[in-house]
């Protein structure tokens, strides 16, 4: 059985490589996928001396300076947003959970907009995103904290009800903000035209560190599943390990907002499809959730570039298109067995 487990990893790693390469080639200007890869083999240090440098200088900056930091910018939110998502429903055990249900997505476009209004600029608005969706995360476990517990049912309602309220606000600034709610529009529908190098700088950190870290609590949300007085009798600490699970979900999700917008169903769909894949077992189930979210997500992106061509869709419109009937059917199946 480990062995079916790591020969999936491996086999979704292969995608993953190859899914960035037909991915770098496809675009407004396409570029054959052998110049693709002499152009990146032609980067790696000792392997120059094996491609020559006939390739045109605007294949190579197209690829460098605009297709590779957006594809790695993709895979790192994709792989973010699908282990939060995967933290989400195993703490929460409620497969209808995501990244999203704490409010983090509200605070974060209330921050970006605040941003936009006050004070514009390249690192304004992700830098506002991020402390207003983290804040948030916070606010809601205050309020859902009594006697040094933190009662699921009471977070997730505290979650919605912040969520609602930094909504109404938002709208109050589009509405107010004549000039810029055109770019704060297609901010909050989520989209990557706006990635640099530093952007992929600014989120890495954050995501690269929060999705090991839920990795380590692997075992811990596996036993979460018999329900936490059980988890607490098998030697859980329940309370530190969803006040830890919260913190670097949060982390994740408020950094990936913040360099790409509001971008639903990844973290809620994803998790499913790996679950049909390898089980219910975390500590296989976060790797592999991560890198079918990077997949999925690198190519809703790639769609998202194409499809309109030469102008180019949020890539939220995308994914709320395979996430929302995916959505619609969880809720039918669920009706269907008979549980709430």
């Amino acid at each position: 059985m480990l062995y079916k487990k790591l020969t999936i990893l491996g086999f979704l790693s292969m995608v993953a490589l190859l899914s960035m390469g037909a991915s770098l080639s496809i675009g407004t200007v396409p570029i054959p996928l052998s110049h693709t890869f002499r152009a990146v083999i032609g980067k790696i240090p000792y392997l120059q001396i094996f491609v020559d440098g006939s390739i045109a200088h605007t294949y190579l900056m197209i690829l460098f300076d605009l297709r590779f930091p957006r594809i790695l910018l993709t895979m790192l939110v994709g792989a973010g947003l699908a282990t939060a998502g995967c933290c989400m429903q195993g703490l929460f055990r409620n497969p209808m959970a995501s990244p999203y249900v704490i409010g983090i997505s509200s605070g974060s476009a209330f921050g970006a907009a605040l941003a936009l209004l006050i004070i514009p600029g390249l690192f304004s608005v992700p830098l506002s995103a991020f402390i207003f969706g983290v804040s948030t995360t916070f606010l809601v476990y205050r309020i859902s904290r009594r006697e040094s517990r933190v009662f699921t049912q009471t977070l997730l309602l505290a979650g919605i009800a912040v969520g609602f309220f930094f909504s109404a606000i938002t709208s109050l600034l589009m509405y107010m903000a004549a000039e810029s709610v055109h770019r704060l529009v297609f901010w909050i529908m989520g989209g990557f035209w706006n990635s640099s190098w530093m952007n992929l700088l600014v989120a890495f950190p954050f995501i690269g560190f929060g999705i090991p870290a839920i990795y380590l609590f692997a075992r811990d949300l596996n036993i979460l599943q018999l329900g936490e007085d059980s988890a607490a009798h098998l030697g859980v600490e329940v309370e530190r390990t969803k006040k830890f699970l919260l913190i670097f979900a949060s982390l994740i999700t408020a950094s990936a907002v913040s360099v790409s917008g509001i971008i639903g169903f990844v973290g809620l769909i994803v998790p499913h499809i790996t679950r049909l894949l390898v089980g219910p077992d975390h500590r296989i189930l976060i790797p592999t959730s991560a890198l079918v979210g990077a997949i999925l997500l690198m190519w809703c992106d790639t769609l998202a570039r194409v499809i309109i061509t030469p102008a180019e869709l949020p890539v939220g419109i995308i994914t709320a298109c395979f996430g929302a009937p995916f959505f619609i059917y969880l809720l039918i199946r669920k009706k269907s067995v008979g549980y709430d």
